[in-house]
């Protein structure tokens, strides 16, 4: 189902781009959806469905990743944010809103402090600043380390409570509905994907950040525990945070819940944040 989403297949610098543009009529800019590590373009439809439908959002596969073609080479994130700007001049857009969700929320944050004039508003879910982050369980980074669980669906359907949490542990019928939207592209572009997040870190620039940002995490997070977004929301400087009750893939199963709070952060004027001795962000509008 294309779920009102137009597809195109771009080349951009020899690399070909599998891109969904959902049309809209909002007065708002587009959201640009970052997806997280080997996750094809398909897996934030339900999210995409539960925002308001005059919201306009661009999608698409990273390189390696869904109906992408797998470069000969892997990128850093830096080249990445680049392609994902390129991306958006051939599809002729100019300044959007930015979502980057685990994998996709490093990018995310690259492409706001390189392209500061294209991103208005940018929200984190399920990420962390990289390299100083606080890990996971390690025999959950142990299974996120390969890509067994896209190319074999009934591998990602087993582990999927033990590395996702929340409702994935209580609802096993949730598994087999995700894993059946999945389209692996093979190995190679997976393991890209970890090289471009290879020793990086934002942590050193993240007080760079002006764009109003929206933090959000998931209180059973067994890939990002919630200690690293709170790093997030002290270290940005105009933030705000909001917990979920569920796991690490919380814009999936709390789709309806978490919309809403999506939808009033970009439709709030611009917003200013304190930072609390308890290193909870306070707002004040003005």
């Amino acid at each position: 189902m294309s779920h009102g989403f137009v597809f195109r297949t771009i080349e951009l610098n020899g690399k070909y781009l599998r891109t969904a543009v959902r049309p809209g009529n909002s007065s708002l800019p587009p959201l640009l959806i970052f997806n997280g590590i080997g996750a094809n373009l398909e897996l934030v439809f339900p999210f995409a469905q539960a925002l308001d439908p005059d919201m306009e959002i661009i999608a698409f596969d990273v390189p390696g990743v869904g109906g992408s073609s797998t470069p000969m080479l892997p990128s850093r994130f830096s080249g990445l944010a680049t392609l994902a700007a390129k991306m958006l001049d051939y599809l002729d857009y100019g300044q959007v809103n930015v979502i980057g969700v685990s994998w996709g929320g490093a990018l995310a944050q690259q492409f706001a402090r390189d392209y500061p004039e294209r991103c208005k508003k940018l929200i984190l879910a399920a990420t962390s600043a990289g390299a100083v982050m606080v890990p996971g369980r390690p025999h959950v980074l142990w299974k996120m380390a390969s890509p067994r669980r896209y190319i074999q669906p009934s591998y990602g359907a087993a582990i999927a409570p033990d590395i996702y949490g929340g409702s994935f542990r209580r609802e096993p019928s949730l598994a087999r509905e995700h894993t059946s939207k999945v389209r692996s592209s093979g190995k190679v572009g997976y393991y890209w994907q970890l090289f471009a997040g290879l020793g990086w870190t934002s942590i050193h620039w993240l007080h760079k950040i002006r764009q109003p940002t929206l933090i959000l995490a998931g209180d059973d997070d067994p890939i990002i525990p919630l200690v690293n977004m709170r790093l997030l929301a002290w270290r940005i400087p105009n933030s705000e945070m909001h917990v979920i009750d569920d796991g690490h893939l919380f814009l999936v199963t709390r789709a309806k819940s978490v919309a809403p709070i999506v939808m009033r952060f970009l439709q709030e004027e611009r917003q200013r944040a304190r930072i609390t001795p308890s290193g909870a962000p306070v707002l004040a509008k003005h």
